[in-house]
């Protein structure tokens, strides 16, 4: 089984997979996130970090922010260079942004907060952000109240993510204090194929060895048969959106 460090910067080797196959972020989301320090006269100045293909950078530019993007995976940046243009882009981390002190007035992550070193990651997050400014984290989670989506996750095995998230609220320490939650509940409409393209960007499927993958997608394609998931047909595939944000004193 691959480390976490392996996992956590596979996805370069599989952004046109991660960029068809994860869902984007609900704009209610993304804005509710970014609500503390919404108001000035100027543009706000938001970073991306983990920003991957830049699902969740173009929610910001949607919103009017000015965006720079922050990732590990210089294959990642170059593929949301693809589908965002004039953002600039840099490789970096949470626990080492290529930002100045105090220069940004919020910091996002989406689907990416359970990669990082909690007790880093708010220090250095703090670091760059200005007095008052939020921290801002979002996943995706499939909605496992339905039976089949439950299957689902047996079969492709449950995220880093997910197992962080069922033990309550992420981890995010000082300089930040209370951390404030809210949810949404929404479907995908998703094919045979994008269902396959979810599972192939994931970061346990892309690291497992090939006997490991053929056991998994055999699984899958037995499940999408028996849902009825063939050919071209839509199936709903249920989601919360799950957010979190928290204020610098």
């Amino acid at each position: 089984m691959a480390s976490n460090e392996e996992m956590s910067t596979s996805f370069g080797s599989a952004a046109g997979t991660y960029e068809s196959g994860r869902p984007d972020y609900p704009i209610q989301a993304v804005d509710w996130m970014l609500q503390p320090v919404v108001g000035g006269e100027r543009s706000l100045r938001v970073a991306d970090v983990g920003a991957g293909t830049g699902k969740l950078t173009r929610a910001v530019v949607e919103l009017g922010a000015e965006v720079v993007a922050i990732d590990p995976d210089a294959k990642m940046l170059a593929a949301l260079r693809e589908h965002v243009h004039g953002v600039p882009t840099f490789v970096g981390s949470a626990e080492s942004l290529p930002l100045p002190d105090a220069s940004v007035d919020a910091v996002l992550l989406g689907q990416a907060w359970h990669w990082v070193d909690p007790a880093a990651g708010s220090a250095e997050v703090g670091r760059v952000l200005r007095s008052g400014g939020v921290l801002g984290v979002v996943w995706n989670i499939r909605d496992e109240s339905a039976a089949w989506v439950r299957r689902l996750t047996e079969i492709m095995h449950g995220s880093h993510a997910e197992e962080m998230l069922a033990g309550g609220d992420p981890p995010i320490e000082p300089p930040f204090g209370d951390v404030e939650s809210a949810q949404w509940r929404w479907t995908r409409p998703m094919t045979r194929d994008s269902l396959l393209a979810m599972a192939h960007s994931r970061s346990y499927i892309i690291t497992a060895t090939p006997a490991d993958r053929a056991a998994i997608e055999a699984g899958l394609l037995e499940l999408f048969d028996e849902i009825g998931a063939v050919g071209d047909k839509v199936v709903e595939l249920p989601y919360v959106t799950r957010a979190y944000r928290a204020v610098r004193p």
